[in-house]
């Protein structure tokens, strides 16, 4: 479920928990939305911010680190290739009082795989084999394949967020207010208020224990808007601290020459893409689908993109693995060009005997991936048509639909983003390439798979990325089952007077609230 994928909340709420409102501490505003706060359901980054505050995890980032270290953990190794082994801290509690154990943890771990929710993120787990708890501290998880180069940084993502066993059900997904009210987390933070989409209020946990310390500030509030207009007007009138997920290139422009407020952005590690549904989108069988899937490739203006609808907030991809993570290469450019080609994608579609124009049905989100996507894709229709070999019919629909829809088939094409879950080349690969992956597509090859197990695996720094490379190489030429478009940082605004926004503005994509002040 990660940049500055500028989202837009619409405000559905799910009923109040306690009292609204509260003057005190800081207040973060977003446009995002929470999808859920079970851990087991949320792979998006709206759901990931609430979670950041009350989960603990085993391994953890620190502020600023690419390196997991132990949160909940006293320490984590490798006992055996195939083995890895934690020994918690001695006297953890979940907020509610309740013993957090081996026993929790092994819980924890065997309902996201049991559940594996199609908005969930257990493909994180695919080297998962089962998990052990040998005694009340030490939890041993086994896994399929040795020598896992990722297991432990999987361990800090949304697969890793610990849940009290004696609150949440097995098998079944616990709603958003039961897990407010249960607290049957222990992070930084607890909920002490739960207005879903619209208002959720946080209050420091005195029983936390783990890698983040003391949070800084006690209350925290954050705030969801529906319009970004309204999200810019309160950053910039001091009645919100800080403004994060989302605002338009156009308002962080404005907002970089006001005085008053502070733009802040680090590494995000954002992707923008397109999916192609392999059995629903165009095509009379597997030759056409990639035919067309080249043509679209071949047709695409980054550089438009970036400049005119994102004003050079964000850079054009030319790989499913963003420049700068090691491995990283530009296959898409080698192979199709930085510049349209129509004459390379009549080619395409006229060896494959694909009849012109090709209906594409493409499908984008209004609100979560910000509030320029609708001038993103509607340039993306008009680059698609220039060309004569398509007839783009567009179409959007708000997120919680969206997000269930596109796991169900209903769309042929469609806009997704991501944020890393971990900073490594592996996790642009894995989640979106092997069986059983996130982006829900039915893409699956064996010579792929065997790839991506070889590159998670291959203990030697070099023969990894070589790997990694390989994999980008034959997805661009021989798949294309995502369409990498654009990538972008972490962008937050605040007011002069909030200290510690650049420290959580980092690889792990986590927003801590914990680290702010003023």
């Amino acid at each position: 479920m990660a940049g500055l994928a500028l989202v837009a909340v619409a405000g559905c709420g799910a009923g109040r928990t306690t009292g609204g409102g509260g003057g005190t501490g800081l207040v973060i505003g977003t446009t995002d939305k929470i999808f859920s706060l079970d851990p087991a359901a949320a792979y998006d980054q709206g759901s990931y911010v609430p979670e950041t505050q009350i989960y603990q995890h085993l391994m953890n980032f620190a502020p600023g680190a690419t390196t997991p270290t132990p949160d909940a953990a006293q320490q984590c190794s490798f006992t055996t290739p195939t083995t890895y082994s934690c020994t918690l801290k001695p006297g953890l509690k979940f907020a509610n009082g309740d013993p957090l154990t081996a026993t929790s943890v092994k819980f924890t771990f065997d309902r996201m795989v049991k559940i594996n929710d199609p908005n969930g993120p257990a493909s994180l787990l695919g080297n998962l084999d089962h998990t052990d708890a040998t005694n009340d501290s030490t939890v041993v998880f086994t896994l399929k394949n040795p020598n896992d180069q990722t297991f432990p940084q999987v361990l800090a993502t949304e697969a890793g967020p610990i849940v009290d066993d004696k609150v949440f059900p097995a098998d079944k997904l616990l709603d958003d207010d039961a897990v407010a009210k249960s607290k049957g987390y222990s992070g930084p933070y607890t909920i002490t208020s739960y207005d879903k989409n619209k208002l959720v209020e946080y209050q420091a946990n005195p029983g936390y224990n783990g890698i983040l310390g003391k949070p800084k500030t006690a209350t925290v509030s954050e705030k969801y808007y529906a319009s970004s207009d309204n999200l810019k007007l309160d950053i910039q009138n001091g009645n919100i601290d800080v403004a994060y997920r989302s605002l338009s290139p156009t308002d962080l422009d404005s907002l970089s020459k006001d005085g008053k407020v502070a733009v802040h952005s680090g590494a995000g590690g954002e992707l923008r893409y397109i999916v192609f549904n392999m059995n629903t989108m165009p095509g009379n069988n597997p030759d056409q689908k990639l035919a067309i899937r080249k043509a679209v490739a071949s047709s695409i203006d980054r550089d438009a993109l970036a400049a005119q609808v994102y004003k050079g907030t964000y850079q054009p991809a030319y790989s499913p693995v963003p420049q700068g993570y090691p491995g990283a290469i530009e296959p898409f450019k080698t192979v199709y060009g930085d510049k349209p080609n129509k004459d390379a994608a009549v080619k395409f579609l006229s060896d494959a005997g694909v009849q012109t124009p090709v209906t594409l049905n493409l499908q984008y989100n209004p609100d979560h991936y910000g509030s320029s996507s609708s001038e993103e894709y509607a340039a993306i229709k008009n680059q698609l048509e220039s060309t004569g070999l398509f007839k783009v019919n567009l179409q959007s629909t708000e997120w919680v639909t969206y997000n269930k829809q596109r796991v169900q088939d209903a769309y042929p094409v469609y806009q997704l983003g991501w944020f890393p879950d971990f900073p490594d080349a592996d996790d642009y690969l894995t989640p979106f390439y092997a069986p059983n992956n996130f982006v829900g597509n039915h893409f699956q090859d064996p010579t792929i798979t065997a790839q991506l197990t070889a590159e998670a695996t291959e203990p030697d720094k070099d023969k990894r990325l070589a790997i990694i490379e390989q994999i980008q190489t034959e997805m661009a030429q021989n798949f294309i089952s995502t369409l990498p478009l654009l990538s972008g940082k972490a962008i937050a605004v605040s007011t002069k007077s909030v200290q510690g926004v650049d420290s959580t503005l980092d690889p792990s994509t986590k927003f801590r609230f914990s680290v702010l002040s003023k």
